[in-house]
């Protein structure tokens, strides 16, 4: 196929490749390319996408990296530490309003933000296998009291992970996802409930979506939610 010579560099490789990969996925691409024809490095999709959740991350890393965290730990400061995890995902738009009053209610004792510390501590910073990791922190969040609002939501499991780890860890906006994933063609295995056969599902659609994507760059996992983002969400409807 020809292409000309006024395209940019992401339109010429999607073009090269446009008859080698399905229909579905090559549609999906499509898509957010018209959105951001610059792809990962398009200065709207900063903008609109990336820029806010990469400021999250490196709040984390001031805040709550490794060694902050287990000494914070040390000292028992424990409703500390569970304030400057929702402070820092608190002016993010990942989890809806109502998950985050509940979050911010469900940790506000000493009793339910030691158990909250020490859960995500585990979750993000301990050895282990990641499914066993992960079903402790799936058990962490369904104990914590509901005041209101349940908790354990797919939402508020995954976001912590990702906004401290997006090189392993992506974020699960149920609705989204499952949308996104019928259009790339993906067989998502979802269930209401979180769990780790679930979230198993979404980190391997990530890495299709990584493979698929390489040339375009993805720099981690803020890159493929967002990709997910595009697919999923009304305000990309066309």
């Amino acid at each position: 196929m020809s292409v000309s010579k006024t395209k940019n560099k992401v339109a010429v490789t999607y073009s090269a490749r446009e008859n080698r990969i399905p229909a579905n996925v090559a549609a999906c691409r499509k898509k957010f390319l018209r959105f951001f024809p610059k792809g990962f490095q398009d200065e709207k999709y900063i903008a609109w996408e990336r820029g806010y959740k990469w400021q999250a991350h490196q709040r984390w890393n001031e805040q709550l990296n490794r060694a902050e965290f287990q000494s914070l730990l040390k000292k028992g400061e424990f409703t500390e530490i569970a304030a400057r995890a929702v402070r820092i995902e608190s002016p993010t738009n990942l989890i809806f309003s109502f998950e985050k009053l509940a979050l911010r209610d469900a940790v506000r004792s000493r009793e339910s933000s030691k158990m909250f510390a020490e859960g995500l501590y585990d979750f993000l910073y301990a050895a282990g296998k990641p499914r066993l990791k992960f079903e402790r922190w799936c058990q962490t969040i369904a104990q914590l009291p509901k005041i209101q609002s349940r908790v354990f939501t797919h939402p508020v499991v995954t976001v912590f992970g990702f906004i401290a780890q997006p090189e392993k860890h992506i974020f699960l906006k149920p609705k989204v996802t499952q949308t996104a994933a019928r259009a790339y063609g993906f067989d998502f295995q979802y269930k209401s409930r979180p769990s780790w056969e679930t979230y198993a599902s979404l980190l391997e659609f990530a890495e299709l979506i990584k493979s698929d994507l390489k040339d375009l760059k993805p720099l981690d996992l803020i890159d493929v939610q967002s990709f997910i983002w595009v697919q999923g969400s009304s305000e990309y409807d066309e």
